[in-house]
């Protein structure tokens, strides 16, 4: 970022926040935030606490490595069948890379063995089809576990200042933040989210905070999981528990005295609608986990709150009816996670049937309109209003056909949990589908939306915590997930989706980091090296969900995915604290890291 450091490219000018730079700088993207009077509310704060924060670069760690295979037919079209989180996006750049029209390419999702963001930019299918053209046959690309760490994004690594300031009664009177990420070799970068999330737990008057995107001579980096979301969650709330302890204030009283509410207006300007913060920070403090007496040395218990959003952007489902009472539901999401099944669901809800008499598929490019990329916690939300807006739509076709059969007009003819009646005569969905033959075509249901806007998700974590301060090594206990789903459409799935992003984030809090030479290459790219977390390194994780309808969805749903690997490098960094008296700013916390400081300490 100094003036006098090698450039990295000399066609890169920094975006101010819409203004271009006059020169060429490493500095891609700049973003300031400010909302009331930042030096007045630190004024009228009685304590303040200001520290600096380390992250290293961690990787998404899916098991399954990127794969590709491409069929170039000599008529010029392009079929590619892959491991993608979504397939239109897979479609639009690899055509752009290749020049050819977007029609000329179909892309058949496969089942995926993780994304978590890193399966959004296309890296082995432009490779695979010109391997295809070239010989005239199918051709299969995958990349080796070396290759994966080595050739893709993973999430920044990033260098944080949080200062926080409060009154000796617990309000929070300022917070400012300066976050720089490391962007890799090429512009982009999540500090946009980053900025937006610092302070999105609390309701602050006055409030800065400062973001920039720092290219590096390393590999570009992408998207993981709630993107720098996790980053500034750990460092804000790092430094809150520290305010806390200041004030002799309980950590989750603190939090609930200042918790975003309806109303209250973000530092990057939106202002929330109906949310769930309060419930999920009552819902931790009432629970067992935070009830029961931790007892035993060198043994400690954190707490830290998360925010995630989920965006809406674009789409598309069809499905239509069969003559045995059961509905093809077609629809361009693709699955992680269960969304097939959670979308089902809700067409189902929708029509009064039972979910198992909904088929749902995840279609090609060729056979479903538009749909934007799973991500961003937006599939259950998006494309559930659009499975939701197909089931309105084949509700009105199948009125019609009861009143062709009752010779009425279809507005008298009255729904309800799927029974068709108008003057004592009633039929339900599935009998009424036994009729669709004798009275017109097939019923084909479609929609496709964009949903304005985004909705928002708060989770909080409790860890328990055992550290030996011979070796540095730090055991998770017992861990708690608490979050507003807004509505659990499949609970069993968003219990496994709590679990797995907490886990991510045990692994990102205690292990996961790059190891690079003074070239520049990773010297540890496999999973003996790179250490995600087994079954070994974590208990049964315990999880509370708590519903507070999204207003913007007839179901209430808000997205779960990304919420939950928010908290716990925060949590974690808390709980060691309470272990050992050692205040922990940089990740991972592993073993010889703690123990260094635990010396230092001693």
């Amino acid at each position: 970022m100094r003036e006098d450091a090698p450039l990295l490219h000399d066609n890169v000018f920094t975006d101010d926040m819409g203004k271009k730079s006059e020169q060429p700088s490493n500095v891609d993207k700049e973003l300031h935030f400010v909302k009331g009077d930042i030096a007045q509310g630190f004024a009228e704060a009685d304590v303040v606490v200001e520290r600096e924060f380390k992250t290293a670069t961690v990787h998404q760690g899916y098991i399954e490595p990127h794969v590709a295979t491409a069929d170039w037919n000599e008529d010029g079209h392009l079929t590619i069948w892959t491991s993608t989180q979504g397939s239109f996006a897979c479609r639009t750049q690899t055509a752009a890379m290749l020049q050819i029209p977007v029609s000329q390419v179909k892309v058949v999702p496969c089942e995926i063995g993780g994304g978590f963001g890193g399966k959004i930019t296309v890296y082995l299918q432009p490779v695979a089809a010109l391997l295809s053209r070239h010989c005239g046959r199918p051709v299969q690309v995958a990349m080796q576990r070396d290759e994966v760490f080595e050739g893709t994004g993973p999430t920044p690594g990033s260098f944080m200042r949080v200062k926080l300031g409060a009154t000796k009664e617990g309000k929070l009177t300022a917070g400012e933040a300066w976050i720089a990420f490391d962007a890799g070799a090429f512009p982009g970068g999540p500090i946009g989210p980053a900025c937006m999330c610092v302070f999105s737990c609390y309701d602050l008057a006055h409030a800065k905070v400062d973001g920039y995107n720092v290219m590096l001579n390393k590999q570009k980096t992408q998207a993981y999981r709630a993107p720098g979301s996790t980053h500034a969650a750990f460092a804000c709330e790092t430094v809150l528990d520290e305010l806390a302890e200041k004030l002799e204030i309980d950590p989750i009283q603190l939090r609930l005295q200042n918790a975003a509410v309806e109303g209250t207006r973000r530092v990057d300007g939106p202002v929330y609608p109906r949310i769930g913060c309060v419930e999920v920070l009552q819902a931790a403090q009432n629970s067992d986990h935070f009830q029961s007496t931790l007892e035993g040395p060198h043994r400690g218990r954190g707490v830290a709150l998360g925010f995630w959003f989920n965006c809406g952007l674009k789409s598309s489902a069809t499905a239509h009816v069969n003559s045995d009472g059961t509905v093809t539901l077609t629809e361009g999401s693709t699955d992680i996670g269960g969304s097939r099944a959670s979308i089902a669901m809700q067409l189902a809800e929708t029509l009064g049937i039972t979910a198992e008499e909904v088929h749902p598929q995840v279609a090609d490019t060729d056979s479903v309109g538009y749909t934007d990329v799973t991500g961003g916690s937006r599939v259950t939300f998006a494309t559930g209003l659009a499975a939701y807006k197909v089931g309105l739509d084949i509700q009105q076709q199948m009125a019609s056909r009861a009143a062709i059969l009752w010779d009425c007009p279809a507005e008298d003819v009255t729904v309800e949990d799927g029974v068709y009646s108008h003057n004592g005569d009633s039929l339900t969905f599935g009998e009424l589908a036994g009729k669709l033959h004798a009275t017109g075509e097939a019923v084909v249901g479609r929609a496709a939306v964009a949903p304005d806007g985004a909705t928002n998700t708060f989770g909080a974590h409790i860890v328990d915590v055992e550290v030996d301060p011979d070796t540095g090594k730090t055991s998770i206990l017992r861990y708690t997930v608490i979050q507003d789903a807004g509505k659990a459409i499949h609970p069993s799935y968003v219990e496994g989706q709590m679990q797995g992003g907490a886990v991510q984030g045990i692994g990102w809090a205690l292990n996961e980091e790059y190891f690079l030479d003074d070239q520049g290459r990773m010297e540890n790219a496999s999973f003996l090296d790179y250490r995600i977390p087994t079954c070994l390194d974590v208990p049964m994780i315990d999880t509370i969900i708590v519903e507070v309808p999204n207003p913007d969805h007839p179901f209430g749903v808000r997205g779960v995915g990304e919420t939950p690997i928010v908290p716990p490098p925060a949590a974690i960094a808390i709980a060691i604290y309470n272990a050992v008296g050692v205040r922990m700013g940089e990740l991972p916390i592993s073993p010889p890291r703690l123990w260094k400081a635990i010396s230092v300490k001693s």
